[in-house]
């Protein structure tokens, strides 16, 4: 008996990725690198070997390894945003349901990435670039809890300073819980805690 062609076994030809798919495959390869042995191990040659393609793909997506870092930031932030934006689309208007709407939002979506966050954004701190990537996405979501909140300041506005020392609490808060040195519903309490305090101050001129 002749052997049979694999061709002629599935003759269905293989779909080819578009240029939006395979950079999502690239980002979920690097997110899974950076989780199973760290960011130091994630280089584009890393990346091309455990996605199953050429360096050359990888280096048209990311061009560099600092371009690779920001990207992987840029989806953790389009994760965060989208996560926010449906939640206060279904919350209450009131003060309590829209601090415990980025409350909740930003500790669970650390939570989902996992570790591998925390040591992006380290990452992204060693270059005055990549630095300013990433304040330039602080502001653009402190900017987006001071129009959620604004309703409730009474006509004040809530300081920058203000803004930046709830981020840091978000931020510190989530990497605990990560971590597991907290639980998350301790995360997300305190940071309730802390939107109510700034509103509340802010309300009452305290800025």
């Amino acid at each position: 008996m002749s052997s049979i062609d694999k061709s002629e076994q599935d003759p269905r030809p293989r779909r080819r990725m578009s240029r939006e798919e395979r950079q999502r495959q690239l980002l979920d390869v690097a997110w899974r690198i950076i989780r199973e042995d760290g960011t130091e191990a994630l280089t584009l040659g890393r990346l091309a070997e455990q996605a199953g393609v050429t360096k050359p793909v990888v280096y048209d997506h990311f061009s560099t390894r600092p371009g690779l870092l920001a990207a992987l930031y840029q989806d953790f932030d389009a994760r965060q945003t989208a996560l926010m934006d449906a939640a206060l689309r279904t919350s209450a208007r009131t003060l309590q349901s829209t601090a415990a709407v980025i409350a909740s939002s930003y500790v669970d979506c650390v939570l989902l990435q996992g570790n591998e966050i925390p040591g992006v954004i380290a990452a992204l701190a060693s270059s005055p670039e990549l630095e300013k990537i990433k304040r330039e996405y602080e502001a653009i979501f402190m900017n987006k809890c001071l129009m959620a909140l604004s309703p409730f300041t009474r006509g004040a506005t809530v300081s920058p300073a203000s803004l930046r020392a709830m981020l840091g609490a978000a931020e510190a808060l989530s990497h605990a819980a990560a971590i597991g040195e907290i639980t998350a519903r301790q995360a997300q309490d305190e940071l309730f805690e802390t939107i109510i305090a700034m509103v509340e101050r802010s309300a009452r001129g305290g800025t």
